[in-house]
Formats: structure tokens, sequence, C-alpha cells
């Protein structure tokens, strides 16, 4: 597109609908201007209108969630969300979606994924500390996931470890229904004190409109209007909308934009992320009622002959967009130099409400910014409810073997160690990391002090495919048990809502019923939506992804001298806190060992929820517990597993009661549990808590010895056990 010019292409409905915009929003755009908009001016409407960008499909939902809790100090519609966290401090943080530019380009989509978040972060002022990701891709044996996995890997360890920020946690996970379609999520997590938060919001008529960073190239144009769209069988050509990164320039224009917010110069703040120019221009102006006026020529470019459009819709990367005090240009322009970026005074404030850009001594675009962000559609699409399915009969399986059907689980490619993934990355780096990847949470030292942030990612898509409502609710719960486990005390979520296409009612309905759980389970859980991300359209010729409603949580640890692990101790006593049912729809253990198919997930009690972790949480805190980890993916023998592998030590369980237990109850997947150890001299006083504040709570034996044994039925060395759990690697990565 970049043969075309502005002045010369003529608009109309075709060409429209050719950015991604219908017949009706064409017309509505006609009505705002009152004319027919010119091409550029079209481009930026199908950018500001375009799904990524608006949330049309999702926003009439979003709007019911719960975003406030006493530790809140920023909510959803700012770069990034912001929460309490005493002692003057604040964290940032925020989970985005780089999904669609991943698939097409695996390494530049995963590494500008990275890019983009962290930006977000230090945008608001807050200086990154961790990084963590959501990784999801087809069968393992599908002919392009090795391709896809080695790049997205390698693009968010090559990005991540050259700025210097550590990946400490996420998922990986593998599901045919990812084939053609993978998710790329990342989070970062920054620290702020609490009274130098930077917002976007444009104020003062007449303060100049500053650009700064990498120069803008012709990557990334209509990279939100693809983001907004299905995959077919043209995807090879929209590789030219992958942006391109360059962390090196991160790192540079990260602790410049701190340094000069060490000054009182900046007035707002905004990167270009999706859209670019056009969405940083037209958010930052819209907040504040004004207008704004910009000289494209002015915009620092690397390729020759750039049209109008062009620079308005790049989405190239490591650029920001400042509004600097009137009579302060120098000296932020002095900052810039010295870390080596591009300054460029590109426009200025005005109190036309509108958008005027110049080009060649020429208006290429006159946009009224009110308008075209306040009468963005909001379509209230047709939906239905998903099938809710119901628990399948368990099978009194005679010969179930406990042993191979352990093995079968630990080494199948969700439950195995993910070692081969995070070891690519750097988690260690700016050594405050406490704990990393492996654990329920990870772990980060808030420097100068003695207390810390936990973080985690959450979801089980089969759940949430199962029952959109309680799958969602399951997330949200796990999170919270997450940072539980390790003595934080949970405070707020960021999520990535990753669906198919919601014109279709079967897919509109996951999106409002998994809406409904996560809002549910927030305001029990008191546990906020404080930021997020949309991403729609994740669906190859028809097919859609599972549903993917990511969860991303922070916790606060007041005293690191109280973190819980899931390192157990010789000749502690191992017991499970909760309520154990039999309950194997959608697990691990039906999917891999009885594969009758997908049936409704465990039930979510969030009242026992709320009971069993605010009890565990305070033992732990009070030094009781120092041991933790919940049951989830697999369940019991599959937790019990993981503990041995991480300690290197082993246990006896031998506990009369489970004699006549169904073999299926190691495996169920029932919510709302723990495995705790304790020392032996301390068991009457959990027991007796226990019991007091009517928290169901069973002994299963010992930590003892170098092999895992369940009562007379199952034994399997440490050595036999990290083995299987470390054989499953995709073919490629052995060689």
């Amino acid at each position: 597109m970049s043969d075309y010019s502005e002045i010369e292409i003529k608009t109309s409905d075709k060409k429209a609908e050719d950015l991604g915009l219908t017949k009706s929003e064409y017309q509505k755009i006609k009505k705002i201007l009152n004319r027919e908009p010119n091409f550029t001016e079209l481009c930026i409407f199908s950018a500001m209108w375009s799904e990524h960008c608006s949330y049309k499909s999702s926003k009439k939902w979003l709007k019911t969630m719960n975003f406030q809790n006493s530790s809140v100090i920023c909510g959803p519609g700012e770069n990034a969300g912001v929460i309490d966290i005493g002692n003057g401090l604040a964290a940032v943080f925020k989970m985005e979606s780089h999904n669609h530019p991943s698939y097409i380009d695996p390494y530049q989509g995963a590494a500008t994924g990275v890019g983009g978040i962290l930006r977000d972060v230090f945008t608001m002022g807050a200086r990154p500390i961790a990084n963590l990701n959501c990784i999801r891709f087809g069968d393992p044996s599908h002919p392009k996931t090795k391709y896809l996995i080695e790049g997205v890997v390698a693009g968010i360890g090559g990005y991540g470890n050259c700025v210097g920020i550590p990946t400490v946690g996420g998922e990986t996970y593998f599901n045919e229904n990812y084939n053609n379609n993978i998710l790329v999520n990342a989070m970062t997590v920054g620290i702020v004190s609490a009274n130098k938060i930077f917002y976007s919001k444009a104020s003062g008529v007449g303060n100049p409109v500053i650009y700064v960073g990498s120069k803008t190239g012709r990557d990334g144009i209509h990279g939100a209007s693809m983001a907004s769209a299905e995959f077919d069988q043209t995807i090879e050509s929209k590789r030219p909308t992958v942006q391109v990164g360059d962390p090196f320039t991160e790192k540079l224009l990260l602790e410049a934009c701190l340094e000069l917010m060490k000054s009182d110069s900046i007035v707002a703040i905004q990167d270009m992320g999706a859209a670019g120019l056009t969405s940083s221009s037209f958010e930052m102006a819209s907040k504040g009622n004004l207008g704004i006026e910009i000289n494209l020529d002015k915009v620092p470019q690397r390729e020759k002959n750039m049209k109008a459009f062009e620079l308005m819709l790049s989405e190239s990367q490591e650029r920001m967009l400042i509004v600097v005090k009137k009579g302060k240009e120098k000296e932020a322009e002095k900052v810039f130099l010295k870390w080596e970026l591009p300054f460029s005074i590109i426009g200025r404030l005005t109190d036309s409400g509108n958008m005027v850009l110049y080009k060649s001594d020429k208006i290429v675009a006159n946009l009224p910014i009110s308008p075209l962000v306040s009468e963005a559609p909001e379509y209230d699409r047709k939906w239905k409810r998903s099938k809710h399915y119901t628990q399948n009969p368990i099978k009194k399986l005679e010969k179930l073997d406990l042993k191979k059907n352990l093995i079968q689980l630990i080494s199948s490619p969700n439950l195995s160690s993910k070692k081969w993934v995070w070891q690519q990355y750097d988690h260690m780096v700016m050594t405050n990391t406490i704990t990393g990847p492996g654990s329920d949470a990870a772990v980060v030292r808030i420097e100068r002090s003695d207390s810390a942030l936990a973080i985690t990612t959450d979801c089980n898509p089969k759940y949430v495919f199962g029952n959109p409502k309680s799958g969602s609710k399951q997330a949200i719960a796990e999170s919270w048990r997450n940072l539980i486990c390790v003595g934080a005390k949970p405070i707020a979520i960021t999520d990535c809502l990753n669906f198919g296409n919601p014109e279709k009612p079967e897919i509109m309905g996951q999106i409002v019923e998994s809406i409904e759980g996560i809002k549910e389970a927030t305001e029990v859980l008191n546990f906020p939506v404080i930021s997020g991300n949309v991403s729609l359209y994740n669906e190859t010729e028809g097919k859609s992804i599972l549903p993917t409603p990511q969860i991303g949580a922070v916790g606060v640890i007041n005293d690191i001298s109280n973190i819980a692990s899931i390192i157990w101790n010789e000749n502690e006593l191992i017991y499970i806190l909760g309520k154990n049912d039999i309950e194997l729809g959608c697990s691990a253990f039906d999917e891999i060992i009885e594969k009758t198919g997908i049936s409704e997930p465990p039930t979510i009690n969030l009242k026992q929820e709320k009971k069993v972790g605010s009890f565990v949480l305070n033992k732990i805190q009070e030094g009781l517990i120092k041991t933790c980890h919940d049951i989830s993916d697999g369940g019991i023998l599959i937790a019990l597993a993981e503990m041995a592998i991480n300690s290197k030590i082993g246990a006896k369980i031998d506990h009369p009661k489970l004699d006549t237990t169904p073999l299926e109850w190691w495996f169920s997947e029932t919510q709302a549990r723990f495995i705790v150890t304790i020392p032996k001299n301390q068991k009457a006083v959990l027991e007796k808590e226990a019991v007091t504040q009517n928290v169901p709570i069973l002994h299963l034996g010992i930590v003892k010895g170098n092999t895992l044994q369940i009562n007379k039925e199952m034994s399997i060395s440490l050595q036999d056990l990290e083995n299987h759990n470390s054989s499953w690697l995709p073919d490629y990565m052995n060689s």
C-alpha cells in the first residue's frame, strides 16, 4: 500500500471494507465528517475502530467487571493498572496479546510483544522488575509447531534478556486447537513511587508534542486491523504487518524516559503501540478534551517517501509520544540526546478539538477527535449460552495402574517439566528474584525493603471450553491460590481474553459467560481486574482456538522471612487442606487415561476457596507453614510428585483412610485444595486450628526417603520420577 497517494486514492465502500470497516461503519464516518474522508482519514478510522483498538464487540460486557478494592490506584483505561503496595510504593502491571503477529513471524511477533508490554509499564513511570509470558501452541507433532515454538521462545528470551528484565514465570501449553492460531500473552510488572505516577491525559493548549525513540518505518502498518481479523490462506502476505523490535533501543528509551520523569517537564506520555502515532495522539488529546496539530514532516523516518497514512499507522517499535510543558523542550531534548535517541517536536496541543495533520505544507487530514473516539462502534452481538456438559460417570477401573498412570501424566506435554523453555530466559538478572519459574508463583524482592511481590499467570482452557463461566472462575481462583502458596496477600489481576470470532453467537456466548465468571470470582475474592486486553478473531478458516481468558495476578508479601515454597523437608508431615471429592471432568486424567471426552469441569465454590485460602495464608504468615502447593492439573498425585521432584526428597503416603478410596481419587481435580507440610511437633496445632475454623484437613503421610510410595499400591524412585518428568521434549529440542 506504500505506492498509494493519500490525495490521489479515492475512498469507497470497497476501500473501507479492504481496511476492515463495514458498510454501516463507513456510512457513520461520512455522517460524522459530513463529507467523504480522504484515504489517510479513512485509514485512521479503520485503525481506531478496529476490534483491537475499540473493543467494539466486548466493551458492553467489560464495563460490568469488578475494577476496585482499597488497594487500586488506577484501573482500566490507562497504559497499565496500578495498585498500592505500601511504604509509598505502587506496582504497575498489565498483560497483552501478540497472537497474530507471533503466528506470522514467531520471533519478531513474540519479541515485540515483550517490548510493547514493557513500554506500557514504564510509560507510567515504573521501572519494570519482572516479565512473564503465557504461550500456547498446537499439537507438538503438527508440522508447524517446531518453527513456531523455536521462534517464540527465542523472541521472548532475546528481547527480555537484552533489555535486562528477568522473565520469572508463565505457562507453556499444547493443544491441537491452537494448531493454526497460537497465543502469545506477555505480562510485565513494575514499581513506582505512589506519588510519581504518569498518565496519558494531555493538557495545556500550546504545549509541545514530542516524538522520541526509534525512527518510523513501514513495519507494522495496519497491524491493528490485522489483529482484528481471522486468518486464511493469505496469511503469508500479512508478514509486513508484523513489527520489528530492537531491545537495545528499548533499554535506552526506558532509561531516558525514567530520567526525564525525575523532572517536572512531562504533562502526559503515551507509548506508540497498536496503531502507532494514530492511537497515541488521539487517546492523549481525547482524554484531555483538546485538539492536536502534527507536522508529519517532523516525524523521524528511516525510509524514504513515506505517505501520511504510513506515518500514522506504522507500528515501528520503541517509540513514545510525550507532551511537555512549554519551555521545557530543551531540557527534554538534552536527556534524549544523551541517550542517543531521535528527538523531534512534531506538534502542539490546540483547543480546536480536531486532529490536524500537515505534510509538505498541506493539510492531509482534519478529523474531530471526540466523535472518532466516543462514537466508535459498540455492538451488542447475538450470543447464546454454551452447552454445559454433565459429569461423566466415574469408571471403576479394576486394573487401573497407579504407577503407570502417574508416569503417563507426569511425562505428558502439558504436565512435564518446562525447564527446556524457561532455562532460555534470564530469570535472575537484577538479582531480586527470590522464587523463579517452576513454582506456584514467582517472588521478586522489592529493593531496599523486607517486602516482595508475588506474580502468577493461570488459565485452564479445557475448563473454560467445558463451562466458560465456571472455567473462568477457576482461572481467577487458581491464580489466587498460587499467590497464597508463596505467602502473598492477593491484591489484583490483569487479564487477556483470547477468543474466536465474536460474530458467531456461540463464541460471543463464551465471551459473555467468561466475563460473568471473572466478575463473580473477583468480587467474592476481593481481587479486581485493573488492566487487560481483549484478543478476538483467533481462528483460522473458521476453526477457533479454545476460549482462553488468561489471568495474571499480583500479591504482596510484607515479610520475606515468611515466604513458603514447593520445597518440603525430611520427616515433615504431609496434609491436604480442603475438601476432597472425585471430579474428573476436563481433567488431565480424563484426557490422557480415561479418554471419555469433554465434560463439565470441577465445581467452583468461591466461599470455600476464600475460607481455605485465607486459612492457609494466615498459617504461612504466622510461620507455621513453610511448604505449600496447590492441587490443580493432574490432582493430588501429580502435586505430590512435583513437590518430591523439586525437593529431591520422597514421601511415604500410608494414611489408612485411603485404603478403600477409589484410585481415581488421586487424579481428581477438585478445587480449593492445598498440600502443606509441617514439622512433627506442630501436628496438634495445625489440626486443632483447622478443625476450629471448619477447614477440612487430611493427614496423608510423611516426607521421607528417595521414593514416592503410595500405600502398598505404588512405589517409584525419585530418579525415575524426575527422568519421566523431564523426558518429554519436542524431538527438535534434542537435535
